[in-house]
């Protein structure tokens, strides 16, 4: 069984909701997992797209009521910690698609990348440093080359930190 992680913003546009919905339904079709922070926005998205095409979710929820999860959910883990969930949504699954998002977002893109997970942006932010675009995570424009990147990084075999 393959995971993905999809990270995204709990307040997306109508345009940034229906390709978080798009990349869930791309995960699903493809036979992988989706994991995710199990709220609302573009998790809700994601999961809904993933549900309609017949795939599986995992919620990792920052609370302790499993109730708080999205209806699209079919594992909802409670955690009870808070924004620290942020790690577990990020190191369950091989790879992650970031879709649009504010800073609860960059803060699952930073935690991916520090643990050498992949990352493959979709409308989402752009990091430059010393004055260059900075190229650890990997862009993608449109939800069907997302999940196709994120496969791809995934037969990589990227090694991961235990």
């Amino acid at each position: 069984m393959r995971f993905i992680s999809v990270i995204g913003g709990s307040k997306p546009t109508k345009e940034e909701y229906k390709l978080a919905e798009q990349v869930g339904a791309y995960i699903a079709k493809s036979g992988a997992v989706l994991v995710c922070g199990g709220l609302k926005g573009c998790m809700e998205a994601a999961c809904k797209g993933a549900k309609i095409h017949g795939g599986m979710t995992i919620g990792i929820l920052p609370g302790g009521n499993r109730k708080t999860a999205n209806k699209w959910v079919d594992v909802p883990i409670v955690t009870g910690i808070g924004y620290a969930r942020n790690k577990l949504v990020v190191k369950s699954g091989e790879v992650c698609i970031a879709v649009a998002g504010h800073y609860g977002t960059l803060c699952e893109i930073a935690f991916a990348l520090g643990y050498n997970i992949p990352v493959v942006g979709l409308k989402t932010w752009e990091f430059h440093r010393r004055g260059k675009k900075d190229k650890g995570m990997h862009e993608a424009d449109t939800p069907k080359q997302s999940v196709e990147l994120a496969l791809k990084l995934m037969k990589m075999k990227i090694p991961r930190p235990s």
